[in-house]
């Protein structure tokens, strides 16, 4: 009976499997918290991807983020539900760590960058989008990391591809 008890009440501690609707990637209800201390000046530079969701269907990407005079820019080719995105534009910020970006279907937030800017979590409260950028070297330490970011913030780590 005590293990009965006990079983039902672990049963009860477990978390609810994330209720993603189809073509979306993260739970419409949970919550979602952008970067807010990243400095902008420390994104630019050559970025590949190294995983993303509904990116299963062509090879990984890569990004290039410039900055000038009037902000940043950036050029990039992504792996992206449907196949490969393509686009270059301005930045738009909305706010620390939220940018519009061209052809992009919702806003890059940046949810997570690592103390040295060497990966970054890219993510959209929309759900549409989420992908890891890095640059250098990508060790288990940092992707466990990025992981732990995207399922803080909703994300259905099942539909993640890891290249």
């Amino acid at each position: 009976m005590h293990r009965l008890i006990f079983v039902l009440l672990l049963a009860g501690c477990m978390a609810a499997p994330k209720q993603v609707a189809v073509g979306h990637y993260r739970a419409p209800d949970a919550p979602m918290y952008s970067n807010a201390v990243l400095d902008p000046a420390k994104l630019a530079g050559d970025w590949r991807q190294v995983a993303g969701f509904g990116a299963g269907k062509c090879a990984p990407g890569a990004a290039r983020i410039s900055q000038g005079a009037a902000g940043l820019t950036v050029a990039y080719r992504l792996c992206q539900a449907g196949g490969v995105a393509k686009g270059a534009g301005a930045m738009e910020a909305q706010t620390v760590g939220r940018f519009d970006v061209p052809g992009q279907p919702g806003p890059w937030w940046v949810l997570w960058a690592d103390a040295d800017y060497r990966t970054l979590v890219i993510g959209a409260p929309n759900g549409q989008l989420g992908f890891i950028l890095n640059r250098g070297a990508f060790p288990a330490d940092r992707l466990a990391a990025a992981k732990d970011i995207l399922d803080w913030n909703g994300y259905d780590l099942k539909q993640l591809v890891v290249y």
